[in-house]
């Protein structure tokens, strides 16, 4: 069972805040923007032949992020399990946005999938099926960020080095990159096939 009601806890921020970094629980577009970057990097230099599947895809800032830094992709796909964010997504990127939950759906192949604060609000059992369904449902690799370290809290989902490092074995990922340090409690993660 879920720890909170994601629909509750996010239509909340969106109502409070609108169509914003905030409107998704992320304390700045600054904090949001240090995060794509993080994805970004982890990702291949030349990505205008690759397919993006953004797990989690909010009003899919991502997809805008890589168009402003000129970060062009062959695909993108974004999954959001709220039927809000979803049209709003759509209507922003003009791409295809699918409204799933990705922790049961059976997923569109892509070369990578990325998801940015998505894993925040889960159980780690939740987080564990979220994961395992997006790196086997990617080419190349699953690039995600979480909020790191053995924080306990009613609300959040803190998941430590030692956790990831155990399910990258798991899943058999080839290889595994760790980034943090750029922000207060959180990690980006990269499994790779």
């Amino acid at each position: 069972m879920p720890r909170i009601d994601s629909e509750k806890f996010y239509k909340a921020a969106l109502k409070k805040h609108g169509v914003s970094s905030c409107g998704l629980h992320w304390s700045s577009d600054a904090h949001q923007s240090i995060r794509f970057d993080k994805i970004a990097a982890m990702l291949d230099d030349d990505l205008t032949q690759s397919a993006i599947v953004d797990a989690g895809c909010g009003f899919g800032d991502f997809y805008r992020f890589l168009q402003n830094n000129a970060l062009h992709v062959n695909r993108y796909i974004g999954i959001d399990s709220l039927q809000e964010m979803c049209d709003i997504a759509r209507e922003k990127t003009a791409c295809e946005i699918i409204r799933a939950d990705i922790t049961k759906a059976r997923l569109p192949v892509a070369d990578y999938y990325i998801c940015s604060g998505a894993l925040n609000i889960l159980t780690p059992f939740e987080t564990e099926l979220f994961i395992r369904n997006c790196f086997a449902s990617c080419t190349k690799g699953f690039v995600f960020n979480a909020l790191h370290g053995d924080k306990k809290s009613d609300t959040y989902n803190y998941i430590t080095i030692e956790t990831i490092e155990s399910l990258a074995k798991r899943l058999h990922a080839k290889r595994i990159k760790f980034e943090e340090g750029y922000i207060e409690h959180d990690i980006t993660v990269g499994f790779f096939k």
